[in-house]
């Protein structure tokens, strides 16, 4: 079998692990050495990882987000997929690699491209099918800031206000000094780190608490998403420098919630799904108390998350009818400060309202999730690129080296 190495560690390769070769979860009843059940705590574990990230309503509580009654919008095909997966790129450790392989050696799930609006690539791999919604991870927070941005745009929302203006519950917290504005854009000083591998970490803690781990016998902590938010403390200044934090978009949303007396999944369905005409339902991720996970609970089909990276090039309109405000769209193209982005693996990039802008050649903002999600949109390319994958590392420093150089050929080719 083909392996793959990061960090010292060897991993089955994209192709050896296909979970359909691997056989998870077929059978009937599967093998108990081919189940996976959210009560085991290896739900994320490699390669199982391969099977569920295509399969989350199975595996924990979730709320639909409703496409509507009306039929899809139409995503008319200008196949090129022969001359796309021909191409070749230089990776950042300056190996040349084909296209196509570059899928597997990302852990492609899936991946859609649309140029001017059209599909001119789509592909599947694994257990992954055209109408089955995948877990989007932290794209999910990019879905959460452009509502909240809209609202602010509309004057429902006052990004200037601290967010106990919004939440009282939040007062002495971390976020009892913090704008909206500053949660919108990661700019918050908080102590919370977001580490995936580490058990003892602010997002383990958090993840607890939403239900989406596993509890060890005699747990005593918060109980749901708003009871772990308040826990939360401040270190450092706010407004300072970017610093990635998950919980920031749960506070964001939670403040969308209250003031529009309208939830997550609701918002989702009224202003973008339905309105897009979306193929498939989407689902959100609940904690015990009914909370919808924002920070990364999302999971939608992959030709919904192009529809949506499409309406963001398209600053907004779909079909002559604007759903999202063209200042949204123009802002997160602008992005923030680069002077306040610290992440030396995106060099050159900024962070605003929950999208990652990366000031390139392409103009791309991209909306990113661990384990390889990504969504990346190059208006001056006229190209949106949806991909879903299932990585065995969650950090996009597993994949960057490869993807970024990818998109950029890929763009490249379109436009020219």
């Amino acid at each position: 079998m083909g392996t793959l190495e990061f960090g010292g560690q060897q991993y089955l390769d994209g192709r050896a692990s296909d979970p359909r070769e691997l056989g998870w979860m077929r059978g009937a009843p599967p093998p108990a050495d081919k189940r996976i059940s959210f009560d085991s705590g290896r739900v994320l574990e490699f390669p199982k990882i391969r099977w569920s990230l295509s399969h989350v309503r199975e595996l924990a509580p979730t709320v639909g987000v409703w496409r509507g009654r009306g039929g899809p919008s139409a995503l008319e095909c200008n196949d090129n997929a022969a001359a796309i997966e021909g191409l070749s790129f230089v990776d950042m450790s300056g190996r040349t690699r084909r296209f196509d392989d570059a899928l597997y050696d990302t852990y492609t799930d899936g991946i859609i491209v649309l140029h001017r609006g059209r599909i001119v690539y789509e592909r599947y791999f694994g257990v992954l099918e055209s109408h089955l919604p995948h877990a989007c991870h932290s794209v999910t927070k990019s879905y959460a800031g452009t509502l909240t941005a809209a609202f602010v745009h509309e004057g429902v929302l006052d990004d200037r206000k601290t967010i106990p203006h919004y939440l009282p519950e939040l007062r002495g917290s971390a976020w009892g000094d913090a704008t909206l504005r500053q949660v919108m854009d990661m700019l918050t000083g908080l102590a919370y780190t977001e580490d995936y591998v580490d058990e003892h970490s602010g997002v383990a803690a958090y993840l607890r608490a939403c239900g989406r781990r596993p509890r060890p016998v005699g747990y005593d902590g918060p109980q749901t998403l708003c009871d772990f938010l308040p826990t939360v403390n401040k270190e450092g200044a706010h407004g300072e420098t970017v610093s990635y934090k998950s919980v920031n978009t749960e506070v964001m949303a939670w403040v969308m919630a209250r003031v529009t007396g309208r939830s997550f999944a609701q918002l989702l369905h009224e202003r973008i799904w339905a309105p897009l005409g979306c193929e498939e339902d989407g689902y959100v991720s609940v904690d015990p108390a009914g909370m919808q996970m924002a920070g990364g609970g999302l999971c939608a089909s992959l030709r919904d998350l192009g529809r949506f990276g499409e309406l963001m090039r398209r600053e907004g309109d779909w079909q002559g009818k604007q759903i999202i405000p063209a200042s949204v769209a123009h802002e997160v193209r602008t992005g923030g400060d680069p002077a306040k982005f610290p992440y030396a693996g995106l060099a050159g990039y900024s962070y605003r309202g929950m999208w990652w802008v990366s000031h390139n050649e392409l103009d791309a903002f991209e909306a990113r999730g661990i384990h390889g999600q990504l969504l990346y949109v190059a208006p001056k390319a006229e190209m949106v690129v949806a991909r879903f994958a299932s990585h065995p590392v969650a950090t996009g420093a597993a994949h960057n080296p490869i993807t970024l150089p990818q998109m950029l050929s890929l763009g490249r080719f379109l436009r020219g």
